[in-house]
């Protein structure tokens, strides 16, 4: 099966960059709400001073989504797409604007209380994410590899996007009374917006897109179930009374799995790196420095700026990687940063360490789009849907170990807890 858009007939790729366009911007509401709270974290600092938010609300965050991505991932063939994805949105529209509530409900005073309130809607972020980022991958890897890129530049879009607000936000509020709070409720705000605009652009916009629609229909005459209400969303008869056939003859998760299983562990480790040090290393391990308390907040927006431009050097031929030995030597070689970021941090300026931060970003980007649209290439529209919730559920696995592991920065550390 040829995955290239450009090898389709071009009457079949009208709306082709009003995909792309709609796919950043669900990329950018996949994890809205999660970078805003990353974001963010030098207010819950400073709220929560005792409880090392970044590294806690992390790790209440990252468990649930990979339970749910595993369970999405095992029944994935059998899910309605388009419902799955919508509650997705709407449970992360509907928790991002809880935190406005409790900071409200609270005036944003600090307490054990409100921390466990707190918990509880990052868990919601959790459920959300999983349900989303899966869902939405497993949907556009039986398309072409640029809506997917498209995607992926949406979630790197978000953080950058994310920086930017909090940088004016900061500089805005910095001298005024309650300058913080303020500046965190304008963020939580925003990206209630944008989640909500993402709900619409799911519901009614996309399905409706030529290109959309004929991806979904040659899945659907490839086998697969999961596009069935999205078909009738765009006013297509459902053709999957006819694909028994086929679809009996999918390959199975573990025999996708044993396929690709190289592709699994390269995003597993990519990820596992990059959240082993953003955030809770970039927060409390970095010293102080001249910047002072924007120090973290730089760091930040510098990792998710090199991380969006990393997302963009695969258009580039000659930099995406697509050999499968080349990737997982590249996953392999960003492991040396530990030790560079360990020694910067106890004797290097911040100079240095802005620029270690950058190369992890501009790495994790670019190693990412080259993953995810090459290893769905050469399945059938079911396979390639189940491989991208398998990519996925590994992505999130690193991330759930990247955190874990991110803890051993504090051994050493006088009054941790």
């Amino acid at each position: 099966m040829v995955s290239g858009c450009e090898n389709q007939a071009p009457e079949k790729l009208q709306g082709k960059y009003q995909a792309m366009a709609v796919c950043y911007i669900l990329g950018v509401g996949t994890i809205i709400s999660w970078n805003s709270m990353l974001t963010i974290g030098d207010y819950y600092y400073y709220v929560f001073p005792d409880y090392h938010p970044s590294r806690v609300l992390t790790v209440v965050y990252q468990p649930l989504a990979l339970g749910t991505i595993m369970i999405f991932a095992y029944r994935e063939s059998k899910i309605n797409t388009r419902k799955r994805n919508m509650i997705g949105y709407m449970l992360s529209t509907i928790s991002t604007f809880l935190l406005i509530v409790l900071d409200l409900a609270t005036k944003g005073h600090g307490g054990m209380l409100p921390y466990i309130g707190l918990c509880a809607i990052v868990a919601l972020f959790g459920l959300a994410d999983a349900t989303v980022r899966g869902g939405m991958m497993g949907d556009l890897s039986f398309m072409c590899p640029e809506l997917i890129q498209s995607y992926m530049a949406g979630l790197a879009i978000s953080g950058a996007l994310t920086s930017a607000i909090r940088l004016i936000t900061k500089a805005a509020f910095e001298k005024s009374h309650d300058g913080l709070r303020k500046g965190a409720m304008i963020f939580l705000a925003t990206a209630t917006l944008i989640e909500f605009l993402c709900v619409i652009l799911y519901a009614y916009v996309f399905p409706k897109l030529p290109i959309i629609k004929y991806y979904r229909s040659k899945a659907a005459s490839e086998g697969s179930q999961t596009v069935s209400a999205d078909l009738v969303a765009a006013g297509i008869l459902n053709q999957s009374e006819s694909t028994n056939d086929s679809q009996n003859q999918r390959l199975s998760n573990k025999e996708l799995l044993l396929q690709n299983i190289d592709y699994a562990m390269n995003i597993f480790l990519l990820y596992l790196l990059t959240l082993s040090i953003v955030p809770g290393f970039l927060y409390e391990n970095t010293g102080q420095h001249g910047l002072g308390t924007w120090y973290a907040l730089v760091l930040i927006a510098m990792y998710n700026c090199w991380d969006l431009v990393g997302r963009y050097t695969p258009l580039v031929k000659w930099l995406k990687i697509e050999n499968r030995k080349g990737l997982t030597i590249a996953v392999l070689l960003r492991f040396f940063l530990i030790p560079a970021f360990y020694f910067t941090a106890k004797y290097g300026d911040q100079g240095w360490m802005i620029m270690l931060i950058s190369i992890l970003g501009l790495t994790n980007g670019h190693l990412s789009v080259c993953i995810l649209t090459i290893a769905p290439k050469g399945y059938k529209g079911p396979e390639q849907n189940a491989l991208g919730n398998l990519m996925v559920m590994f992505l999130l696995g690193g991330v759930f170990a990247g955190v874990a592991l991110d803890w051993l920065w504090l051994i050493g550390k006088k009054n941790v807890f």
